[in-house]
């Protein structure tokens, strides 16, 4: 039968632990586990070290295809969208040569309308440097941290 004074320990048979382990062996010494050598620590560290590389590669890689396959369809898409609008100004400068002719001439109406296409080019290549200017300064400010002349690109 069981004691119920808690300082007479249990027999053998009557060990109970409630089904909770505190870490602690009955009857020996807690078990230690063997020590680890340190060539089996650094070789871990290393394996992991190059399984981590490997890993930081592949996504790398993975980065740079899914950015080129997005720049491929980007310049694709491009193409088209400039193309389009290649013919529609020409339309545009073919209509309106055709409207200004009866009132003064088809060569005034050339020149107007060339005048125009060109005051139009002169504008967008405008805003296109000062777009070139921002990328450059992003380039140079966040990436390369290089000393570039912007002078010299004047």
């Amino acid at each position: 039968m069981s004691s119920s004074d808690p300082n007479i320990p249990p027999t053998s048979d009557e060990r109970r632990f409630d089904g909770i382990s505190h870490g602690y062996a009955p009857d020996e010494r807690p078990l230690a586990p063997p020590p680890v050598p340190l060539e089996k620590i650094v070789g871990d560290v290393v394996d992991n070290l190059s399984a981590t590389a490997k890993a930081e590669l592949a996504l790398l890689e993975a980065r740079t295809e899914l950015a080129l396959h997005g720049a491929s369809w980007t310049a694709g898409w491009g193409a088209v969208a400039a193309s389009a609008l290649g013919i529609a100004m020409l339309a545009l400068a073919f209509g309106a040569i055709l409207a200004l002719a009866p009132h003064v001439g088809p060569f005034i109406a050339t020149l107007i309308v060339v005048a125009i296409l060109l005051a139009v080019a002169g504008f967008a290549g405008w805003r296109a440097q000062k777009s070139y200017a921002d990328i450059r300064t992003a380039l140079r400010s966040d990436l390369t941290n290089e000393r570039i002349d912007d002078a010299a690109d004047a």
